[in-house]
């Protein structure tokens, strides 16, 4: 059997066990959808995976991690390959109009009651990594080896993959030879897109507490003020892009939160922030965190601060760099799944993932050498919306299109649940079935 055709009948059986989960899938899809669970609170939505493995024979595991779960197929001898889909929703109020929107609420870890939504498509990642399962537990005379899958809670607030790594991820199931994972874009339906190396940025919010002196709004000479100390903080740290990072990176610093007080003629006690940093390298996101810290204390001190200034690191994660010769590979087999036209160049993202995590065996803390990971991106827009759309590039297009964490966002059509379900299986058939007879 040539290679050719080979690949057109692994390609022809992927696409009808696709169709034949299709209908499931969905189904699994609205269920999340309508159901949403905030980060670590993923109780319902990983039972509900948990469940849809097991029905398949897969070998699983709850509570990873804390609401985590693992499944594993053993298929002989051959290489592990990881999938991992992710699972949490964002405190956002659904505008989408669906007739499966979300009408849920939750309490915040903080205890505020908060609309809850999946703005972010972790509902569609996680009902394609069910579909790419039952395909490739269809498929098992077609590939050799260990297929271990990941439902990942948390990763809104880079906290899910650490936590299931900090649970002995690694150890007590498998430590994989490749890790894979997929997004959807407001790019074309039915397309994917790939980015060798660097790919999103590291990301941190930081909080800050600036404390003064409160008083009456009458007599500000026997006070401490922390809104003004505040207000040059925030000034001054627009001079870091500007004239401590090299013109050639790129790096991102927002102020998004700065609250302080109770009405206007009371001066303060203290004055909370959150800043948060991005920039594609790590060396230098560390950097630029040092020079917050520096201004911060040099502005307090400027200000008379009568206490050190707080911080805390609210959320952290790395810079994601994908394996160069794992999207190479990746980019054959999705070419050879979907058609090479149906590929194509994802631009790097400021937008940030803990993925990175499963990879880096430092900052993951399992020990020995790095394991290579490639994250792709699936279209998510129907063709009619796309072709009305201004631009010619996927970049282009994309800035005039819903984004995730928008609540209007909506990422669940078929044709995109379809994609990802065989991107998934595809991919992980790029490893797995080599070890397999032709």
């Amino acid at each position: 059997m040539t290679t050719q055709a080979h690949s057109s009948d692994l390609r022809d059986a992927i696409g009808r066990r696709t169709d034949a989960a299709l209908e499931t899938v969905q189904a699994l899809y609205r269920w999340i959808h309508e159901h949403p669970e905030l980060p670590f609170q993923e109780h319902k939505t990983s039972a509900r995976l948990a469940e849809a493995l097991e029905a398949l024979g897969y070998e699983v595991t709850r509570g990873v991690g804390g609401t985590g779960v693992v499944a594993l197929l053993r298929n002989g001898d051959g290489p592990t390959v990881m999938l991992r889909g992710d699972m949490d929703a964002l405190p956002i109020a659904e505008q989408t109009g669906l007739d499966f929107a979300s009408h849920e609420r939750a309490e915040t870890p903080e205890g505020k009651q908060v609309p809850v939504m999946h703005a972010c498509g972790h509902d569609l990642h996680s009902s394609c990594l069910v579909g790419a399962a039952t395909v490739l537990a269809e498929l098992r005379e077609q590939w050799r080896g260990t297929l271990m899958l990941v439902c990942q809670p948390a990763e809104e607030v880079f906290g899910g993959a650490q936590a299931m790594l900090d649970d002995g991820l690694y150890e007590r199931f498998a430590r994989p030879d490749i890790v894979l994972g997929q997004h959807n874009m407001p790019a074309l339906a039915g397309t994917v897109g790939h980015i060798a190396d660097s790919a999103m940025a590291a990301a941190t919010t930081l909080g800050v507490t600036i404390h003064g002196a409160g008083g009456h709004g009458s007599m500000p000479a026997q006070t401490v003020d922390p809104v003004v100390i505040a207000a040059h903080v925030v000034t001054r740290l627009q001079t870091i892009v500007s004239r401590e990072v090299p013109p050639e990176q790129t790096v991102v610093v927002t102020v998004g939160k700065l609250q302080a007080g109770t009405q206007g003629n009371i001066i303060p006690h203290s004055a909370e922030l959150e800043i948060n940093v991005r920039g594609f390298d790590d060396t230098l996101h560390q950097q630029v965190l040092a020079s917050i810290r520096r201004i911060i204390h040099a502005e307090c001190e400027a200000g008379r601060s009568p206490r050190e200034p707080e911080f805390r690191v609210i959320s952290e994660t790395l810079a994601l760099h994908n394996d160069p010769d794992g999207v190479a590979r990746l980019q054959r087999a999705h070419a050879a799944q979907f058609g090479e036209a149906q590929v194509f160049a994802m631009p790097r993202l400021n937008g940030s993932e803990d993925f990175p995590y499963f990879g880096t065996a430092a900052a993951g803390g399992f020990g020995g050498e790095d394991i290579p990971y490639v994250y792709w991106f699936i279209g998510a827009t129907p063709e009619e919306r796309w072709q009305a759309t201004p631009g010619q590039s996927v970049a282009e297009k994309m800035r005039h299109l819903e984004m995730p964490h928008s609540p209007y966002y909506f990422p669940g059509n078929p044709v995109t649940l379809r994609t990802g379900i065989e991107a998934l299986a595809s991919g992980a058939l790029a490893w797995l079935g080599q070890g397999a007879s032709s």
